[in-house]
């Protein structure tokens, strides 16, 4: 490895670490896209749901074992 190609790895990983400094200490340097600050909520179905689905779904694997025969 060449000393230009040292110095310019070692420059761009200090400009990578300078920008993550920055953004842990809030002041960022570079604009970027924010985050949603939203958490996306995982749905929640009822028993009763959750039943009607899984009695069809092992009607439709008896089916297709049916078929298989």
């Amino acid at each position: 490895m060449s000393l230009e190609s040292i110095l310019s790895t070692i420059d761009a990983e200090l400009a990578c670490l300078q920008q993550a400094r920055a953004l842990l200490a809030g002041t960022n340097a570079k604009p970027t896209s924010a985050p949603s600050s939203r958490k996306k909520r995982k749905p929640v179905m009822s028993p009763e749901a959750r039943k009607r689905i899984g009695d069809a779904q092992r009607k439709r694997w008896a089916a297709h074992k049916k078929g298989a025969k």
